[in-house]
């Protein structure tokens, strides 16, 4: 995962030391020295997250996040602060103010790398929100902010009965949302629609040591809690826990025996960030049905594909980045339709569509671009990762026939070209040569026998 970042730190050796833990995870980093140099390097430079020292000498770090919050140009960067004072006062302080976490010096380099990466992940979620609704301002139908926030779930999964009513307690206390108990079997049961919570919060150790975390692995799994908020509550100074926990997939981490009212607020922002990825998805599944979904596939259409494409481009060229277009195109479809019908070739589609909407992520694009042509684009990519992404998908086509209602059996390949840049500021002409491009490549791999990707030599 790659990402911009702001190390903020007025003592320049601090900077140096996390540029360079930083860089070996190759996240690009950019340096402030003071609260005020902060603000104004996030309003130029629009980093992906702000590493933010609570501690400079013109204003601390959680005034530095109030600040952040009330400028709509930074207000959705995330803050990770570091602190060596170990106050619980200013941990709350910062986390109210809107930090996402408060890091105790010294760190585990482990545990850092694995917030950071969590952090960025749910970042991009948001991004990808805000990307959709400038697409779809384009139609007057940018989707109305929330008002109020409704009432939530949130399921306790503790170590034993008496720690699971103490954290309700505790919870009950600071929240005004409906809070469950559940054991591990429980948790297995509950049913999409029907009592499945928002939030899980889940003991890393159950009766045997890593259970939660393999609980949790088995909730990311099933369609009930597939995106439910997780909260994995570990032993105290178990960073490697706390670490790995992350990577597999938790929303949040804490240290058994934290201050309730501190737990009350990572839960709260939990809440908040589930909340707005059921938006993201209710934007993709229902959203703009009629006017730029392709009614056939189910996927965007050609309508829709363009001005989100344009804000793609203009993203990657305000960031420095690049994005990936492809163009995929089902070889010999005429054939389909000469021997099997028409109705065949529409259950083609629509089975094509679905394997390539399985193997893309949430940020990619991909729209039906008329015919039996498709358009996949990458956000922030690289050459290498696009090129391994088009043989994925030309290989999950391949792969296995489409079964017909008839119960024929009909092979299917795609021909794919791939173009990779970034068009400057998004411009209408500058997209377009980004196509021609991915065009030209597509009609090479025709000609080339077929059923492969081909990149164009502007790319490569």
């Amino acid at each position: 995962m790659t990402g911009k970042i702001l190390i903020v730190d007025d003592v320049s050796t601090n900077r140096i030391v996390l540029k360079v833990k930083l860089a070996s995870a190759y996240y690009q980093t950019i340096q402030a020295e003071s609260g005020e140099a902060a603000l104004r390097v996030a309003r130029e430079e629009r980093p992906d997250l702000i590493l933010l020292d609570m501690n400079l000498p013109d204003i601390d770090g959680a005034e530095v996040c109030e600040r952040l919050r009330r400028d709509p140009a930074t207000r959705g960067i995330p803050v990770v602060i570091v602190s060596a004072a170990r106050d619980v006062a200013m941990r709350l302080r910062a986390l109210g103010a809107g930090a996402v976490d408060v890091v105790w010096k010294p760190f585990s380099d482990a545990l850092l790398l694995a917030r950071l990466r969590n952090v960025l992940r749910a970042r991009e979620a948001e991004k990808e929100l805000e990307r959709r609704n400038l697409t779809y301002r384009e139609f007057g139908l940018e989707e109305a902010p929330q008002g109020f926030r409704p009432q939530s779930v949130v399921a306790i999964v503790a170590p034993s009965p008496q720690e699971a009513l103490n954290w309700k307690r505790e919870l009950a206390a600071e929240l005004g949302d409906r809070i469950v108990i559940a054991d591990p079997e429980q948790a297995l049961t509950w049913q999409a629609g029907n009592g499945a919570p928002d939030v899980v919060v889940v003991g890393a150790d159950l009766d045997e040591p890593g259970e939660g975390l393999r609980l949790m692995s088995e909730l990311r799994s099933r369609p009930a809690t597939r995106f439910s908020a997780i909260c994995v509550v570990h032993r105290p100074g178990e960073a490697d826990t706390a670490a790995v926990a992350l990577d597999l997939g938790a929303s949040d981490v804490i240290e058994a025996g934290a201050d309730p009212r501190e737990v009350a607020l990572r839960v709260s922002a939990l809440i908040r960030r589930k909340h707005l990825a059921d938006v993201l998805r209710a934007s993709v599944e229902d959203g703009l049905r009629l006017a730029v979904t392709d009614p056939l596939t189910g996927l965007h259409n050609r309508r829709y594909a363009m001005p989100h494409l344009a804000q793609m481009a203009a993203r990657a060229h305000a960031e420095g980045r690049q994005i990936a277009v492809m163009l995929l195109d089902l070889d010999r479809f005429k054939q389909v339709n000469d021997t099997f019908g028409h109705a065949a070739g529409d259950a083609v589609l629509v089975e094509v569509a679905a394997r390539l909407r399985q193997n893309l992520r949430p940020a990619d694009l991909l729209a039906r671009f008329g015919g039996e042509e498709f358009l996949v684009a990458l956000p922030d990519t690289t050459l290498a990762d696009a090129s391994r992404a088009a043989e994925r998908l030309r290989h999950v086509v391949e792969a296995r026939p489409v079964r017909l209602v008839s119960g024929t059996n009909v092979r299917v390949t795609l021909s794919v070209g791939l173009a990779i840049g970034a068009a400057a500021g998004g411009k209408a002409d500058e997209v377009t040569a980004l196509l021609d491009r991915a065009d030209r490549a597509l009609l090479a791999a025709k000609a080339e026998g077929r059923n492969q990707v081909t990149v164009s030599r502007s790319a490569a």
